[in-house]
């Protein structure tokens, strides 16, 4: 996430999903690691001069050769907000758009693997992407990463999980607007877990966020909020065991 204000960033997320911050100096834009235990978990950077503004939370999807992955993104409909290019000792990036508009990273990891921490409280648990035209975005991703999909009985906005191989676990989820208000574009969302998210909400609510939705499953209680930046992000707690 690039923001306008670091520090306020900082100051909100640190007591709400329970992180400590690194800050990687001034050669690499002052980009802070989001650390839990001296776990990395994710990382927030100011808006570079003349950039085009705060970006929100962006899920890195991982590439063997980024390379490869941005001309099959272009030749199934994509776009490149940022060609291919190498973080000196930790991987190669890009950004890219799905056909129907949301936005997302490509990752070809070096020494920079990904997540240190995650499935618990300070960590990632769960990411999806929402789309405006869901048959367009199963379709983009399968050609571009080679996801196949599984649904789930009842759920809303035919809403389902992701896999990267037919047999294999899910690593995410997919599925239409899921009640967002009208003119939503598609957009990628990141669940942090924490303990009690009941609590945690509340601490959100006062350090500045407004509270977008929440919902109860098998899966565990989730909530959705806008962060005092303008970012969308979702708390989660899972059912114990599951």
């Amino acid at each position: 996430m690039s923001v306008a204000d670091l520090d306020a960033a900082k100051a909100f997320y640190g007591p709400v999903v329970g992180w400590t911050f690194v800050d990687t100096g001034e050669a690499f834009g002052h980009y802070t690691l989001c650390q839990r235990d001296g776990h990395s978990a994710a990382a927030i950077s100011s808006v570079m001069p003349g950039g085009d503004g705060p970006v929100p939370w962006t899920v890195y999807l991982a590439s063997e050769d980024a390379a490869a992955t941005a001309k099959l993104v272009t030749e199934y409909g994509g776009t490149l907000l940022v060609e291919p290019m190498e973080i000196p000792g930790m991987g190669v990036m890009a950004i890219a758009v799905d056909p129907t508009g949301g936005v997302f990273g490509i990752w070809q990891a070096n020494d920079m693997v990904g997540f240190e921490i995650a499935n618990e409280p300070g960590g990632v648990t769960w990411t999806d992407v929402r789309l405006t035209d869901i048959e367009v975005g199963r379709a983009f991703y399968s050609a571009v990463f080679g996801w196949s999909y599984r649904t789930i009985p009842g759920a809303p906005g035919d809403y389902g999980t992701v896999h990267l191989t037919p047999d294999g676990a899910a690593v995410g989820g997919i599925g239409g607007m899921m009640g967002a208000p009208d003119g939503t574009p598609s957009h990628w969302l990141t669940y942090f877990s924490v303990a009690d998210v009941d609590a945690t909400h509340q601490q959100a609510v006062d350090l500045g966020a407004t509270p977008l939705g929440s919902m109860a499953n098998d899966f565990g209680r989730m909530g959705i909020f806008l962060d005092p930046t303008g970012a969308v992000f979702a708390l989660h707690q899972p059912v114990p065991g599951a």
